[in-house]
């Protein structure tokens, strides 16, 4: 597991594509209309209460499209939000300012949304476990994505299909649980081995073989304490499955180290903010 993070190199990239996308081929022909362009204030300002995530990146767009704008960070990606707090001041020609709006907006309420969503799992699991994502993410975007669960309180599973064996079901049905480990042990060169179970005779099969979490998945409360109690002594042991904030709690209660949840990634709402004069 790592923890991510953006390098100012990745922002830039990211910006510009999303700049790219949202002027091609004409630029805002809309705001071309505006004669009047003398220096004006402007505030981004959450809608909602939540976690702020995206911050550099709307810094970012303003500083790209126009290196004349003044982008005051009143809060750190992080912070705690409340309806109505005030995130960035901005000072600098209208049409500049108008030209990053959707695009700045667009990257804070996406990061911000993750974030948000994490942490109100994170605050369920109150300590007993680890809320992790996994990587239903969208193609491209996954950095931001798991960096906005770090910002939530959340953590980083494997980034890629590189960074550690995960032998999961239908690898198994392919082949043969147990040959999968011993085959991943020979090969493991300094990799991590997480090997996923279904059922409490997969975990027995294996038990003993030096690997290192065992992953239980759409397990039943009932058959998740069981299998913990079994595993604990050799693994680190995940969760994963149907996980929601209405049984988060229960499987945290376990002992289970960490939980997988997809939809913190997937299925998180965007967060609302809004640009005002």
């Amino acid at each position: 597991m790592r923890r991510n993070s953006l390098s100012k190199k990745f922002i830039e990239k990211i910006v510009k594509s999303a700049l790219k996308e949202d002027l091609y081929p004409s630029g805002d022909i809309t705001s071309k209309l505006i004669k009047n362009d003398n220096f004006k204030s402007f505030k981004i300002i959450s809608n909602q209460k939540g976690i702020l995530g995206g911050i550099e990146l709307a810094r970012c767009v303003f500083k790209l499209v126009d290196s004349k704008i003044k982008f005051k960070i009143k809060k750190k990606d992080g912070s705690k939000l409340v309806k109505g707090s005030i995130v960035a001041n901005i000072n600098g020609h209208p049409k500049s300012i108008l030209i990053c709006e959707r695009v700045a907006l667009n990257f804070l309420s996406h990061i911000s949304g993750i974030a948000t969503e994490t942490n109100k799992y994170v605050n369920k699991v109150k300590g007993k476990s680890k809320i992790c994502c996994t990587r239903k993410t969208i193609p491209n975007l996954r950095s931001m994505q798991k960096y906005a669960v770090n910002i939530g309180g959340g953590i980083n599973h494997r980034f890629n299909l590189s960074d550690e064996y995960l032998i999961k079901d239908n690898h198994i049905a392919i082949s043969n649980l147990k040959f999968l480990v011993l085959k991943a042990i020979k090969n493991k060169k300094g990799k991590k081995i997480t090997v996923e179970v279904d059922n409490l005779n997969q975990l027995k099969s294996i038990l003993g073989l030096k690997f290192n979490t065992v992953l239980f998945d759409n397990m039943t409360i009932r058959n998740l304490k069981k299998g913990v109690m079994i595993a604990k002594k050799y693994y680190e042991t995940e969760a994963s499955g149907n996980v929601s904030l209405k049984n988060v709690a229960n499987i945290a209660k376990t002992g289970v180290n960490r939980i997988s949840v997809g939809r913190i990634t997937h299925s998180a709402s965007a967060m609302d903010f809004k640009l005002e004069i």
